[in-house]
């Protein structure tokens, strides 16, 4: 009879740590950093299959561990925002979680090393550090925490030009990541200043008005960043379409002053527009 519970508990307890992992956050990320690395050398990609499988495990593993850490800090706030997850609603224990947290966060460095590339091994190691002092400590620290996130953005295009041994041709499209995640990040704290509990948010230092001009900036920047490519000839003619994405970066930079939520959603469906832009850069006829 005991045989017989346990058995029936298994998927239940897989389904938990499923959704405790955010899988398909992870396999996003797994698909971003494969991207990443065509970005970095086109075609040539499929002489280096070896390093592509270890990043892929490497990133899918690394988001694994900083979404059930994640859950591990905002238990709390978990039970009223998100009362579905695993630990708020009993499926899961908090320690559990942590041990499932660390356990991808060694397991991302330790894979790291299979690919005996120094630059790569740094760049887990220190994604790693930044994403538990994020959680620990600078997502309650406003600007700083929003940085921290758009650093992290910007170093999965750094690993995934690491990996193929070209992560100087991936420098452009991850500065220009950070910068427009950045303006993405100080719009959400506008948009969700009346719901912040336990933050001090950028928008609460120096008011909305401040926070959204510091925003707009950001966002300005970002497609400034992205003429440098075409100025030095880096990329083929369908790199133009980036001007697509510049040109919604800066509604955004324009919407953010009246309307941060429209803001902060039109600069994510640019990223996206950016990136396609890269992509078919690399294609050249």
């Amino acid at each position: 009879m005991e045989w017989y519970y346990n058995s029936n508990r298994i998927p239940y307890i897989v389904n938990a740590y499923l959704q405790l992992f955010r899988m398909g956050n992870a396999l996003m990320g797994a698909i971003g950093v494969l991207v990443a690395c065509f970005m970095a050398i086109g075609l040539d990609i499929a002489d280096h299959t070896l390093n592509l499988a270890i990043s892929i495990a490497v990133v899918f593993m690394f988001i694994c561990g900083g979404n059930a850490l994640n859950d591990y800090i905002d238990h709390e706030i978990d039970r009223t925002a998100h009362p579905d997850r695993p630990i708020p609603s009993g499926r899961l224990d908090r320690r559990s979680a942590l041990r499932a947290g660390v356990f991808m966060f060694v397991a991302s460095m330790l894979i790291s090393f299979m690919t005996r590339d120094l630059e790569c091994i740094a760049i887990v190691m220190v994604a790693c550090v930044l994403m538990v002092a994020y959680e620990l400590y600078l997502k309650q620290r406003g600007l700083v925490g929003n940085i921290t996130i758009a650093v992290l953005t910007g170093m999965m295009f750094l690993l995934g030009g690491a990996v193929v041994g070209s992560m100087m041709n991936n420098m452009v499209v991850a500065l220009m990541a950070m910068l427009v995640s950045i303006g993405r990040e100080i719009s959400k704290d506008i948009e969700d200043m009346d719901s912040d509990e336990g933050r001090i948010t950028l928008p609460m230092r120096i008011g909305t008005r401040n926070a959204a001009m510091l925003a707009c900036a950001f966002f300005v920047a970002g497609p400034i960043l992205s003429i440098q490519p075409m100025i030095a000839g880096t990329y083929g003619m369908l790199y133009y379409s980036v001007l697509i994405a510049d040109a919604m970066f800066v509604m955004c930079a324009v919407s953010v002053f009246n309307d941060p939520r429209k803001a902060q959603r039109l600069a994510k469906k640019a990223m996206l527009v950016a990136l396609v832009a890269f992509i078919l850069g690399v294609i050249r006829f």
